[in-house]
């Protein structure tokens, strides 16, 4: 959530900003600068009339003292009448505090400075390309016939059971799906950052606190009996593990990381491109977040890059980093770079992670502040990244590592598998 302080200081700034990922926020930022007027000019209505009650109750007392009961409850009226006015104020500045906030909570993250301009994917910036497309031998297949070949992944089964969008891997597939697991949060782990288990559902101050909500409301399955979330991500559990939170500077930075199936409604998802792993409604990912100092975020966002960048050359799969145009962007996002894999069998680019810098946007939501070193409280800044989404990964590896003999494990994977190849 953007600081209201900032925009009211701001406007034309907030407006431009904006207006990079495509947004005219110019009737917003307008109604939010009036509301927040409108909302201080009735505190301080409301302060004045709270001391000036305070005043006449302390008068009141001085007069009952000296025996003056008649004055005093002249003054008595006088103080029952300010008390519902103080009432009535108090109301209309909670009523224009909140609707303040729910303006505030529509407004998108500021892009940084290099973000480039564009509206759809086709602008986002190619940044960085590494390895070998490998040929592929004739009758090559996408993962959805490798998967029935090898009978190492179950769609049809997951239908039954749940709906499309529902997997079941089995034998080998499982056992690789472990592996990968288990290989990415070993990497994130050595890199320094601390392994968590979190809950699979959140409540809504936590969806709140991170952006999912308002935001993606409808991508996220909804328990209406509790009143809870399925994850999307582990981003949502474990930043909310900070919410509330006023850290010490000396704390940072601090680094999490963490598996958790993700859970996606993913409306409307329909086509060739959606196929197989290409897009599902529950999948597995280790996620990795920073909590860290303002000064310090955009060099941790560079090192979380070179982390992921290291992970799939160790894999040896051919992948590019995108940074994403303005119009592409997601809601709380400052500057976000896509890693995306490429499908020699399907001959296409797949997204594997995202990973983002949201500045001061999530901590706002999630009061997440840190003492300074002149003991002031400024809000940190939170990041976050996909170390690595399994579906697409799993995809890749089934894809550009076929072979007529069989499909061969990655030789960074063998250790964790047991076995070289899925024939």
């Amino acid at each position: 959530m953007l600081q209201i302080a900032f925009i009211r200081e701001n406007p034309e700034k907030v407006i431009k900003a904006l207006a990079k990922r495509n947004i005219d926020a110019t009737a917003i930022v307008e109604e939010v600068i009036s509301l927040d007027e409108q909302r201080r000019a009735a505190q301080v209505e409301l302060d004045n009339t709270l001391s000036e009650s305070n005043k006449l109750s302390r008068d009141i007392g001085e007069l009952m003292k000296s025996g003056e009961k008649s004055k005093a409850e002249i003054l008595k009226v006088k103080t029952a009448s300010l008390k519902e006015k103080g009432k009535a104020l108090s109301e209309k500045a909670d009523a224009l505090a909140d609707a303040l906030t729910h303006k505030l909570y529509t407004l998108p993250n500021l892009p940084a400075e290099i973000v480039p301009e564009g509206k759809t994917p086709e602008e986002n910036l190619n940044v960085f390309e590494s390895g070998a497309v490998p040929v592929l031998h004739e009758g090559a297949q996408p993962h959805w016939e490798l998967v029935k070949k090898y009978d190492i992944i179950d769609f049809e089964l997951g239908t039954k059971i749940a709906g499309a969008g529902f997997p079941v891997y089995k034998g080998k597939g499982a056992r690789l799906q472990r592996a990968l697991i288990a290989y990415f949060l070993d990497k994130n782990t050595a890199a320094g950052y601390t392994e968590y288990q979190v809950p699979h559902l959140v409540n809504e101050a936590s969806g709140y606190g991170t952006g999912q909500l308002p935001d993606k409301e409808g991508q996220m399955y909804h328990s209406t009996v509790d009143d809870l979330y399925l994850i999307p991500t582990a981003e949502v559990p474990v930043t909310n593990m900070f919410r509330d939170m006023i850290l010490d500077e000396k704390e940072f930075p601090i680094l999490c990381t963490a598996y958790t199936p993700c859970f996606r409604r993913e409306a409307g998802s329909y086509g060739a491109h959606v196929r197989g792993l290409n897009r599902l409604h529950q999948f597995d990912k280790v996620e990795i977040v920073r909590i860290e100092h303002p000064e310090k975020s955009y060099e941790a966002l560079d090192g979380m890059v070179e982390h992921i960048k290291e992970i799939l050359t160790e894999l040896q799969l051919p992948y590019r980093v995108l940074r994403l145009c303005g119009g592409d962007m997601g809601f709380t996002s400052a500057l976000t770079y896509d890693f995306e894999v490429f499908s020699t069998a399907q001959d296409r680019w797949l997204e594997i992670s995202s990973v983002s810098n949201f500045e001061t946007f999530q901590a706002n939501r999630l009061k997440l502040r840190f003492r300074d070193k002149d003991g002031k409280n400024q809000l940190a800044h939170t990041l976050n990244g996909s170390s690595l989404a399994l579906p697409r990964v799993l995809a890749g590896i089934l894809e550009n590592y076929q072979t007529p003999e069989g499909i061969v494990i990655p030789e960074v994977l063998r250790s964790y598998t047991g076995f070289d190849i899925i024939d």
